[in-house]
């Protein structure tokens, strides 16, 4: 398993608890896994999953994940993937 980062951890937490997978653990989840499919390690969720993680993001984060654009279905191969991709998104903090 990879080392998570603070914001994969997050992420994951944000994802489980949208997805009602209150038997995992953030904390366990390998952020390189992928997200879909049925190979061994993988999340194996659908495009139903998709949609609620899309809306999770969106109610969290303020940010609209299209269905359509190339990059967010990069975005979800993998909770690093998407957890890189959102942070790409957010507004940077002015100092």
């Amino acid at each position: 398993m990879s080392t998570q980062t603070a914001a994969e951890r997050d992420m994951a937490a944000l994802l489980i608890e949208a997805l009602h997978l209150e038997d995992r653990d953030p904390a366990t989840v390998d952020p390189a896994a992928p997200l879909f499919g049925e190979g061994a390690g993988s999340w194996g969720l659908d495009s139903i999953d998709a949609l609620e993680i899309a809306l999770a993001i969106q109610q969290k984060y303020g940010i609209e994940l299209k269905a359509d654009n190339e990059a967010t279905k990069r975005a979800f191969a993998s909770l690093r993937a998407l957890t890189d991709y959102i942070a790409a998104q957010r507004p940077q903090a002015v100092h």
